[in-house]
């Protein structure tokens, strides 16, 4: 069949690099890609909130199965925009619908749904623009470190750990009153600071069944030992050490089981991915976040440990019998390191050639995030430019690959984090 990737970054490089390894995927599209999807699969300049240009692609390349990576589409209504027009009633769609999607698309909505549905989270209160004096004056009364939450989508840097109330106050005014992340602050998700690690659980649904994919552990913030800026994703592990046996049961049967129920009882149709980010406090799980597809860069680690056909996985999401598909997993470790343009998540050069790429071996693999082909070579192109997974029998062997594969990529102002997966060994 022929099959469709939206999306541009590491996450559906992944994808695409998963996709052509089953029998099943006859021609791949990439919309609209990067220059490690040009290696696995056919790119189209079509962007992802262009949906006219995309349902005439899929008219065009005889589409019928369209992935959706990115939550901006989904949280804009591509699904319904899709499956709306009578002519693509066969088409299969994997990405929940608007309002599944506002489990992403609003951090008030999420936090409602779930208090309504009994899932653990850190207390919480939501102001608008119009009430910036009401969350001063709540600020004054919350213990410190709290953590303020643009409610809309902010690209992954809409999070603030703010340590006192003078920075609380500075910081609300500037997210409400100067729109510090634009159309998404105009409401601010105050929420109870929760003090554990960190780590994200990954659900595959058609609605009714659900998988539980590989769980894995991102690193936000730029700089080695969690300090500085947060940004889209440093680093990953997969599987994550500590969460495992019981832990992992009240996962399923506190958080996983509930959002689920959830769903149904809300009547949400929701075909695709729910991605968990929980806090792990002293053995219990809290849930941070919703988001509505998979993460970027967990994928490059969740992704290589599923040894199932992910066609087979993905029509069964969309046609509702994921129950009756097997779900696989490699044991072995999954790291990925991210390399990143110099003054990333800030200000940062685009255009600078990448040399190294051609040193491939077996245990590594290179996922393209913010790259293009210009003038027959491959330079960055974003602020997160490769994810380098290396794949080893414990996570330090899996590290240790990743590692000695970015020593032989380079270029200009490249920086990377070179503390991935300490936090872990040390628990180990």
């Amino acid at each position: 069949m022929n099959i469709l990737v939206i999306g541009s970054g590491g996450r559906e490089h992944t994808f695409a690099w998963k996709l052509r390894q089953s029998k099943k995927c006859k021609n791949l599209y990439v919309a609209p890609g990067n220059a490690g999807t040009e290696n696995t699969a056919t790119n189209v300049a079509i962007p992802i909130d262009d949906f006219e240009g995309i349902k005439n692609l899929i008219f065009d390349k005889d589409i019928s199965l369209v992935i959706v990576g990115p939550e901006a589409p989904l949280v804009n209504g591509i699904r319904a925009y899709l499956l709306q027009d009578p002519r693509l009633k066969d088409l299969r769609v994997v990405g929940p619908g608007t309002e599944g999607a506002k489990l992403e698309g609003s951090k008030d909505y999420a936090k409602n749904f779930m208090v309504k549905h009994g899932i653990p989270t850190a207390h919480s209160q939501t102001f608008g623009k119009d009430q910036l004096e009401e969350a001063k004056n709540y600020l004054k009364s919350v213990s410190y470190p709290i953590v303020l939450k643009a409610d809309g989508l902010a690209a992954g840097k809409g999070v603030i750990i703010c340590q006192d109330v003078e920075e609380a106050t500075l910081t609300i005014d500037k997210m409400l009153a100067h729109s510090m992340f634009g159309q998404a602050s105009e409401r601010v998700v105050i929420e109870q600071f929760l003090k554990g690690i960190e780590l994200s659980v990954f659900v595959l649904t058609d609605g009714h069944s659900y998988k539980i994919l590989p769980e894995a552990k991102d690193y936000k913030p730029i700089g080695e030992n969690n300090t500085g800026p947060n940004t889209g994703g440093m680093g990953s592990i997969s599987p994550v050490n500590f969460a495992q046996g019981e832990f992992l049961r009240k996962v399923e049967e506190r958080v996983i089981i509930p959002t689920i129920n959830g769903l149904k009882s809300d009547h949400i149709d929701y075909k695709g991915f729910v991605f968990i980010g929980l806090m792990n406090v002293e053995g219990d799980p809290y849930v941070i976040e919703y988001n509505v597809r998979m993460g970027d860069p967990e994928t490059e680690v969740v992704l290589p440990r599923i040894k199932s056909d992910l066609v087979d996985l993905m029509l069964a999401t969309a046609e509702g019998s994921l129950s009756e598909i097997s779900l696989e997993i490699d044991p072995k470790t999954a790291s990925t390191v991210v390399m990143v343009a110099g003054g990333y998540p800030d200000d940062y050069e685009k255009g600078m050639p990448i040399s190294g790429l051609d040193n491939t071996d077996d245990n590594t693999i290179v996922f393209h995030a913010g790259t293009k082909t210009a003038h027959g070579q491959i330079v960055t192109n974003g602020g997160r430019v490769l994810a380098v997974t290396g794949i080893g029998t414990s996570m330090l062997e899996a590290l240790e690959k990743s590692y000695e594969r970015v020593s032989k990529i380079h270029w200009n102002n490249v920086y990377f984090r070179k503390d991935i997966g300490h936090d872990l060994n040390a628990l180990s």
